[in-house]
């Protein structure tokens, strides 16, 4: 038997393309300066995420540091903090899962560097930790988020936020960011 489920897709494609109108532009618009000025001063890019937010996290960085940066004289130098399952892990195991983004930025951030926290209800723990130690170390530090933005954002400098209570619909927009950003730099940035 064949289900119809038309309108439950329906549905759901009506709530995503009404959250994508109460996004904010000028948060995207800071959000490309920020990515921008880290290429052209060369900076170190940090980003994570949690399961879906680690797929993201892990989709940005292919996605600028192959896409956007290959051929070219300046590239982008993303590095993705829950990409090294082997660091990772043994962070996990043997200090505590809370400690996993924030230790690998104690052996490597430079202050004025970027570092992106994804956290679709802005509470991930790990991920706080990460953004509260960038702060204190002079790093510029954006938050992307969902529901009421938590924690992260509040604490990081510069926002992204997903004004819906839908972690699935959360994520499609996190992802468009990724996919938004590389559209809208792709056209600015000089090809090789």
């Amino acid at each position: 038997m064949i289900k119809d489920f038309s309108k439950s897709a329906e549905a759901y494609l009506t709530r995503l393309k009404s959250t994508i109108d109460l996004i904010s532009r000028e948060e995207i618009s800071r959000f490309l300066n920020i990515l921008l000025d880290a290429l052209e001063s060369e900076k170190n890019i940090y980003i994570m995420g949690n399961g879906g937010s680690a797929a993201t996290a892990s989709h940005f960085a292919v996605d600028f540091n192959k896409g956007l940066s290959y051929g070219k004289e300046k590239r982008f130098r993303f590095i993705c903090l829950n990409d090294n399952l082997p660091t990772l892990t043994a962070y996990a195991n043997d200090v505590g899962y809370e400690d996993v983004f924030v230790e690998p930025l104690r052996n490597f951030l430079v202050r004025g560097e970027v570092v992106i926290g994804i956290s679709g209800s802005g509470n991930s723990r790990n991920v706080l930790k990460a953004i509260e130690y960038a702060n204190k170390q002079g790093a510029l530090t954006v938050g992307i988020t969902g529901f009421d933005g938590g924690a992260l954002r509040k604490m990081a400098q510069y926002s992204v936020h997903i004004p819906i209570h839908d972690m699935q619909v959360t994520e499609d927009l996190h992802l468009v960011l990724d996919h938004l950003s590389y559209a809208v730099l792709g056209e600015y940035l000089p090809h090789a």
